[in-house]
């Protein structure tokens, strides 16, 4: 039986019932049959067109380049009118965001595609540094080099180069997962200081804007952002760290953190001026606890430390792990309208039903925003965005509802009030 070592389990927080969290990323089985990040068995897309790169200013040694203006944005965000009904926001993100060359993250790429949807890939730095340069990485309490997730061959460097470049390009977020995962012992980043949170993500901004020079490539084209403008919000590993994490995040410019663990489904307020938005406690259908809205939590909760648990499972545990996101989805859509937060990792684990999941849930969620629903599926940084133009009155009135708390008369007289509040 494979289990995980060194990794957090937590549990989901004040006033949450009895379910069993867990957070952080897995290495994973690759192609190859070594171990490495993220990975599925299935093929890449053969259907994906290479996306065009507009015209582009080197950055640095060329890794990265300037292009202006990130294409298929949405229009700019509005400020709620009094009486107006609030959006339905949807944010998938994807922690670590590594492709090993089995085709998760193109799948997931062609499928927001299809739906016209954005977001959020939270970048592990060390994913474009090759393991023969990893002592470059001088991590935090660690031995210099050390990692608790594994670096990515030659092969696998240059897939994710491309799919982050895609990414860029198709209008996701290119947010950071840090480096080295460390969830355990001395040196997990739960302990880091401020000042040791600012070396983490100036080394993994250098790896991202240096993979020329640490890889001596020249026949691939630079990532077409700037990181220093386009990194503005993060996951931490095992969602540890973050009041330590949050004053250097606000130094930075930050406009949200996403590594808060057991948030709830209202809307979000900010922690030392920056957007907490937070992995989320859902309804576990058969269950008489909640669950955390991500991945690894599902499995936590089925399998405990197992990623291959007997086969016979796999059915109705996909299911389940489905039906929770649909229903954590449907809860908010139908009452206090908050935002809704999924994490996930390009992984196999159990077969890979928690892909699948995540993949019918997503349908689920796009058909109703094709069915005419407000439903706004988008990155960290487009619903911060929105946030931002929203009058603080009206988003202090919206989180004044509970989870599952629909406006007493109708959100045409809540909101109303909130405005002439």
């Amino acid at each position: 039986m494979r289990t995980f070592t060194r990794r957090g389990i937590l549990g989901l927080g004040a006033g949450a019932t009895a379910g069993l969290g867990l957070a952080g990323c897995g290495s994973l089985t690759a192609s190859d049959g070594t171990t490495r990040a993220g990975g599925s068995t299935k093929e890449p897309s053969k259907s994906s067109k290479p996306s065009k790169t507009p015209d582009a200013r080197p950055l640095g040694d060329g890794s990265t380049s300037s292009t202006g203006k990130q294409p298929h944005q949405p229009a700019a965000p509005e400020p709620l009118e009094p009486g107006q009904t609030p959006p339905q926001f949807v944010i998938f993100s994807w922690d670590g965001a590594g492709e090993v060359g089995t085709g998760l993250f193109p799948r997931f790429l062609d499928l927001a595609r299809e739906h016209g949807a954005a977001m959020t890939f939270f970048l592990s730095g060390l994913y474009l540094l090759p393991e023969s340069k990893k002592r470059l990485y001088d991590p935090p309490n660690n031995p210099r080099g050390a990692s608790d997730i594994g670096y990515l061959t030659d092969e696998h460097i240059r897939a994710t180069l491309t799919n982050v470049r895609r990414a860029w390009l198709e209008g996701h977020e290119i947010g950071t997962h840090f480096n080295g995962h460390f969830c355990g012992g001395h040196g997990t980043v739960g302990n880091w200081t401020p000042q040791q949170w600012r070396s983490e993500i100036d080394q993994a901004k250098a790896f991202v804007k240096e993979w020329r020079t640490n890889t001596g490539w020249t026949d691939l084209p630079p990532l077409p952002f700037d990181y220093d403008k386009e990194l503005v919000g993060g996951r931490t590993p095992c969602l540890l760290g973050q009041n330590n994490l949050l004053p250097t995040a606000r130094e930075l410019g930050w406009r949200y953190d996403a590594s808060s663990p057991g948030g709830r489904q209202v809307w979000p307020e900010k922690k030392l001026g920056v957007w907490d938005l937070p992995l989320q406690q859902i309804p576990f259908p058969g269950r008489s606890f909640e669950v955390l809205s991500m991945d690894y939590n599902m499995l936590a909760n089925q399998s405990v430390n197992s990623t291959k648990a007997p086969a016979y499972n796999y059915p109705g545990w996909r299911t389940q792990s489905a039906q929770a996101y649909i229903s954590g989805f449907q809860r908010a859509y139908t009452t206090n309208r908050a935002p809704f937060f999924i994490g996930n990792h390009f992984e196999r684990w159990n077969g890979g039903i928690y892909m699948d999941a995540v993949e019918q849930a997503f349908t689920h969620i796009a058909r109703e925003k094709e069915k005419g629903a407000d439903v706004r599926m988008v990155s960290f940084r487009q619903f911060a965005d929105w946030l931002d133009v929203q009058k603080p009155e009206v988003l202090a009135k919206l989180r004044t509802l509970d989870v599952g708390q629909r406006p007493a008369a109708g959100w045409k007289t809540f909101l109303k009030q909130g405005a002439a509040a």
